[in-house]
């Protein structure tokens, strides 16, 4: 009876592994093949090699450390409010090594984040847990806004271009007008009303559910934390840091310089709105979606689809790069960490002998 009852659950597990990283990895590789399927990777290197000042995208790579440091300072704030104190540099490693697990198993990289912070304070994970996913939904309605801003700026390029290209005009009014579409949102939300207010002693509903009140735990937390203001002016800077990289990698190439010249700051924002909202599709650290919201994005414009393609492989392969570098860098500095925590146990326990 054990083993048949073993079996269920091995079975499970192998299930949930193909759906965290199997599939992100498959969207990944499926939308980089449809990627360069229309474009000449020979002339996109060569635009590359002819084009490329990689100034501006060293430039860029040294602001995005300062988004890190920003990321930091905000969680401390949320998890001070749960009576967690972390030190600033542990919880910038946090950032760096949660992008560099998230470029191997995505989605992975929030829920080690919190283990290592959970583990090192000897702090609840559940609490811990239950802050970054505040965090990380406040993230979701920044990008919202972002968006709302850069559309509502560029409004005039974005009805030119879809005035244009009727056939994505088409294509999202038969998505939206789609009687399955409304019909499953009021399933979902017939379903989340259910599962919230539905007592029971299943141990996959009540799971849901904890996670559901966790979820809410963490968003009172930022209502009654002291420090709102400063935790609203680190989401500002962060959100900025990642603003200005791709603004400043505008000019890494003459064709995204020249898109500002003409359309200015507004086209940098919709390219950036369209790739931040890519960042919502599982895959291995946006590679595949970024590429193609970017190519989309700077194709509004007028840009030349190996040109836009070039750019965004230079701009998230340096990012990608750096992410690897600072991974390493974190996972030697906490084995560093636990080495000392280690020593530092070893003596009090002989001096107590």
């Amino acid at each position: 009876m054990t083993e048949k009852a073993a079996q269920p659950t091995k079975g499970r597990q192998i299930l949930s592994g193909i759906l965290k990283y199997a599939i992100p990895l498959v969207i990944s590789v499926g939308l980089c093949y449809m990627l360069f399927t229309g474009i000449d990777f020979n002339e996109m290197i060569e635009i590359v090699r002819r084009d490329c000042d990689y100034r501006w995208i060293v430039a860029a790579l040294g602001l995005s450390l300062f988004s890190y440091v920003f990321r930091a300072l905000r969680w401390s704030i949320q998890l001070q409010a749960l009576g967690i104190r972390v030190p600033l540099f542990y919880l910038v490693l946090s950032m760096f090594g949660t992008y560099a697990v998230n470029l191997v198993f995505p989605r992975l990289g929030e829920v080690w984040r919190s283990g290592y912070v959970a583990q090192r304070q000897d702090a609840p994970f559940t609490a811990v847990f239950g802050s970054m996913v505040a965090e990380r939904l406040a993230d979701t309605i920044t990008v919202a806004l972002v968006a709302l801003l850069a559309f509502g700026i560029s409004s005039g390029a974005l009805i030119t271009y879809f005035t244009d290209n009727s056939a994505v005009i088409d294509a999202a009014k038969s998505l939206l007008l789609s009687p399955w579409l409304w019909l499953a949102a009021v399933i979902c939300v017939a379903a989340l009303w259910w599962l919230l207010r539905h007592k029971t002693a299943n141990r996959v509903i009540a799971r849901i559910q904890k996670a559901f009140r966790e979820l809410w735990a963490g968003f009172a937390v930022i209502v009654r934390m002291p420090g709102k203001g400063r935790w609203l002016l680190w989401t500002c800077l962060v959100w900025g840091c990642y603003f200005m990289q791709l603004f400043i990698a505008f000019k890494a190439f003459p064709a995204t310089e020249g898109v500002i010249r003409s359309y200015g700051v507004g086209a940098a924002l919709v390219v950036f709105a369209l790739s931040s909202l890519s960042m919502g599709v599982p895959s291995n650290g946006g590679i595949g979606p970024w590429q193609w919201a970017v190519i989309f994005g700077l194709g509004i414009y007028g840009v030349d689809s190996a040109v836009a393609g070039a750019f965004a492989n230079v701009v998230l392969g340096s990012q990608t790069l750096l992410q690897i570098i600072l991974g390493i860098f974190t996972f030697i500095m906490i084995a560093l960490d636990k080495r000392r925590k280690k020593l530092k146990n070893t003596n009090i326990q002989k001096c107590q002998k």
